[in-house]
């Protein structure tokens, strides 16, 4: 199959230009701005706005808003008073895998940087999610995701305190929490629910992952069970739009 003006599958049909052929200035420019971040390569930096617009030919904030779109996009970042080109975002599986073991598939380092982590009497609305009485206690573990030393996530995770009683002194909160309830516990993951919707962090969150309030974030609520079918725990984990893509492989079978 021939695609329109010789694009590459997934890229916007007939590259988001209307069939009357009318666009808004701005994306013009973003257009022109796209082939340049191609040009240069991961790294490379942007001419600055006033050197764009004379190149163009348009307004300063003409080229602002082409620019504030690409770095929504995540193909544009912010670095000390000027704009780079952006590395590749990354791909996160929508698996039982780990954020630890997605981020090292592709030659990243990942780490966390711990937030807090507390005990608190089970509420009712989290009774269910996590398998403990109203009242029982449950440990709620903040921290923030890092790839490369890079802030890209914020990740709350809920789990009763009888199951994990020592996770306070034995966990290592730069670590992965699958791999500590495997090796040091013994306890497997069978199922997850997962539910996936797009937010704009609260400016809490802005503040510790270091992003706009503007930024558009990828908000994944995740319910897991053990290979019992007890319920294990209850994640929200806020993962950067601009940063992230997820994927996943869908069968006919069964």
């Amino acid at each position: 199959m021939d695609y329109p003006h010789g694009q590459a599958p997934g890229a916007p049909i007939r590259s988001g230009i209307p069939e009357h052929g009318r666009i808004p200035k701005y994306y013009a420019v973003k257009a022109q701005v796209s082939l340049l971040v191609d040009e240069l390569g991961e790294g490379g930096m942007l001419p600055p706005e006033r050197d764009l617009a004379v190149r163009y030919e348009v307004s300063r904030e003409t080229v602002r808003q082409a620019l504030r779109e690409l770095l929504l996009e995540g193909r544009l970042a912010r670095q000390g008073r000027g704009t780079v080109v952006a590395g590749p975002k990354l791909e996160q599986p929508l698996s039982l895998a780990s954020y630890t073991e997605g981020v090292r598939r592709q030659g990243r380092t990942p780490g966390r940087h711990l937030i807090g982590l507390e005990q608190f009497p089970c509420p009712e609305a989290l009774a269910a999610e996590t398998g403990v009485a109203r009242g029982e206690p449950v440990w709620h573990l903040e921290r923030v995701l890092l790839a490369d030393d890079d802030r890209v996530g914020l990740e709350s995770t809920y789990v009763s305190v009888a199951r994990v009683p020592d996770l306070a002194e034995k966990f290592d909160p730069d670590s992965s929490f699958y791999a500590y309830l495997h090796d040091r516990l013994g306890i497997a993951f069978g199922d997850a629910d997962e539910r996936i919707e797009t937010v704009l962090a609260t400016p809490r969150e802005a503040l510790l992952i270091g992003t706009p309030p503007a930024l558009p974030m990828l908000l994944i609520h995740r319910i897991s069970r053990d290979t019992d079918g007890r319920p294990l725990e209850r994640v929200r984990t806020l993962f950067r739009g601009d940063r992230f893509s997820f994927t996943t492989h869908l069968s006919g079978r069964g």
